[in-house]
């Protein structure tokens, strides 16, 4: 397939990604491929932001709501679904549109997951002992100390990324960090990365803002259904643990409200890392005029068609 281009957004949460991209699919034509690790299970509406019905419903969405948290699914198998879907949609589109806020996940498509080297089981097997019996804070430290890189770059309150990194650190001969990035595989397409952006405390009160609706569209409600299942790894997400956490008696509802858009905060600020170090991305304010970022988009495919 020649000339086949990717349109990726990605940003901070609550920037504004979902509006732009189903702005991008109207004008370009084509669909969106979710690649939000949040939004791929049905039971997770509220606390993920999925889009709104009338939003899904003006452009063809992928990924979204497809999963269950009863069902294993991981960045692995993300990437061999989406490069399969992609491979279809592209025998009918030159161009398709992806977004999201995961980096991992962005990269598992555009790049390829990242090779590591195998490490001895009963390393992971001791992690999640001193899991059990030190707490989630005592992983946490110990990655700090061992790769600082990745401590500010992954979900750390993510006991299962928390073990993964920990345990490539532990067992081989480099910290996590470093295997990150260092193979791209080869792809049908060629991304363009648009990335959206706003000043820390504008990104920080659209968060708050957000997690205030949540609440009030019954965040609270969702989670409580959801309670019975909170230790599965699906459920280990912001917006979720805190308010188990308030069911679990050890904070009030305000503390959980709180700690949602703290813990919000602290995962868009992994998120900047993450993607800051993308020198692919080309960035703009979120309050862009859509026909600007439209038409760098235009030159780019132009300019790739000219090349080709």
């Amino acid at each position: 397939m020649k000339n086949k281009t990717l349109i990726t957004l990605i940003g901070p949460t609550a920037i504004g990604k979902t509006a732009l991209s189903i702005l991008l699919a109207d004008h370009f034509k084509t669909d969106i491929i979710s690649c939000d690790s949040r939004q791929f299970y049905k039971e997770m509406a509220i606390g993920t932001a999925v889009p709104s019905t009338s939003e899904l419903a003006s452009a063809q969405h992928h990924f979204i709501q497809n999963r269950s948290i009863f069902e294993d699914y991981s960045v692995g198998a993300f990437e061999k679904d989406a490069i399969s879907l992609l491979s279809e949609l592209f025998k009918k589109k030159d161009t398709l549109i992806m977004t999201g806020g995961s980096g991992l996940y962005v990269d598992a498509v555009t790049k390829g997951l990242d090779d590591f080297p195998k490490v001895d089981p009963e390393i992971r097997i001791k992690l999640k002992t001193d899991l059990k019996e030190k707490g989630i804070s005592a992983l946490q430290d110990q990655l700090l100390t061992l790769d600082p890189i990745s401590y500010d770059r992954i979900d750390i309150d993510n006991k299962q990324r928390l073990i993964r990194a920990l345990e490539i650190s532990l067992g081989s001969e480099h910290p996590f960090s470093y295997y990150l990035g260092l193979h791209s595989k080869q792809r049908i397409f060629k991304p363009i990365k648009i990335g959206l952006t706003a000043d820390r405390n504008i990104i920080y009160e659209r968060i708050n803002q957000r997690v205030d609706l949540m609440m009030k569209n019954g965040l609270l409600q969702e989670a409580e259904k959801l309670y019975l299942h909170k230790e599965l790894n699906a459920l280990q997400t912001v917006g979720y643990r805190e308010l188990f956490t308030c069911f679990d008696g050890s904070i009030s509802l305000e503390q959980a409200v709180d700690l949602i858009k703290q813990n919000t905060r602290r995962f868009a600020k992994r998120q900047g890392t993450w993607f800051r170090k993308d020198k692919e991305i080309k960035w703009f304010d979120f309050k862009s005029d859509p026909d600007h970022i439209i038409n760098y988009i235009e030159n780019e495919l132009e300019n790739s068609t000219i090349a080709d």
